[in-house]
């Protein structure tokens, strides 16, 4: 047997369901018969999997899987009908619990196969995978309940042009490409954000004590500010582990508009709950023109 085919596979994850939906289609079917074969007796297969890393779930976790899984038809019946649809869920308590955020590691697996009553079937057990993370972590997350695919890229996209986050933005910049020009300064200073991630701080404490930093730096650089309209913007974020208050001096504080300094503020907040980041998930920041 010889020949080809076209598969895409496409995933929706869903702030505020415990769902994963998988749409899987073979089109574009190319069959070429060879001496005794007839390419109306050839099957094509797909069959699904998963699994749970328990190591990086809560207690308990559990994954429902569709009521089928696998799929295996003659060229003319995936030609007839090239897609299918799968939904795995998560089971849950219903209810927020801030001693565990009810997080299911999972991964589902895709495994297809080409049979022939005359030849050697074809096989390829991890055709295609996902990682896939329920949780149940409440507010701070988006809604309080939801999916993501976890080696998605979450970045976060301001513009120097932007005039309600303009020096935000010019602030972020300067602190990624210029990191010697920003306070403190040091020689040979870098900050992260741009190809090393941030990750989220969700403790309000430590929130405030990379914040207390920051501001600490604006008073000694600019000296007294208070009455006036300036705000002290620090980057990395006092909402990441990398913030001032880490001690490595990686980061960098600017008085800037309090309005957009605010704004700013908005920005991140809004990332974080329209990708379900939690609590040390990663992420970038980028800034464009």
């Amino acid at each position: 047997m010889s020949g080809g085919f076209d598969l895409w596979m496409l995933g929706f994850s869903y702030d505020g369901s415990r769902r994963v939906d998988y749409v899987t289609s073979i089109e574009n079917i190319r069959a070429k018969a060879v001496a005794g074969e007839n390419p109306a007796t050839w099957k094509l297969g797909q069959s699904f999997s998963h699994s749970i890393n328990a190591s990086a779930s809560d207690p308990n976790p559990a994954m429902t899987k569709p009521t089928v899984t696998s799929r295996e038809d003659t060229i003319e019946q995936w030609k007839t009908k090239p897609q299918w649809v799968l939904t795995y869920t998560s089971p849950d308590t219903g209810r927020v619990d801030p001693g565990n955020a009810q997080r299911v590691a999972g991964q589902v697996t895709l495994a297809m196969n080409i049979t022939s009553p005359t030849a050697v079937p074809w096989v390829d057990s991890n055709m295609a995978y996902s990682n896939v993370r329920f949780d149940y972590t409440g507010r701070a997350a988006g809604k309080h309940k939801g999916t993501v695919y976890v080696e998605a890229r979450v970045e976060l996209t301001m513009s120097l042009k932007d005039p309600e986050v303009d020096q935000s933005a010019r602030h972020i910049l300067d602190a990624q490409q210029l990191p010697e020009r920003t306070f403190p300064s040091w020689p040979g200073k870098s900050v992260p954000g741009s190809s090393e991630p941030l990750h989220r701080l969700i403790n309000r404490d430590k929130q405030d004590a990379n914040r207390d930093v920051a501001i600490a730096t604006c008073n000694v650089v600019w000296g007294d500010y208070e009455g006036s309209s300036l705000e002290c913007d620090e980057y990395p974020f006092s909402s990441t582990y990398e913030g001032a208050a880490k001690n490595d001096n990686r980061y960098s504080a600017r008085l800037i508009d309090g309005r957009d300094n605010r704004k700013g503020g908005e920005r991140i907040q809004k990332v974080y709950e329209e990708n379900r980041i939690l609590d040390n998930d990663p992420f970038y920041v980028k800034i464009v023109p």
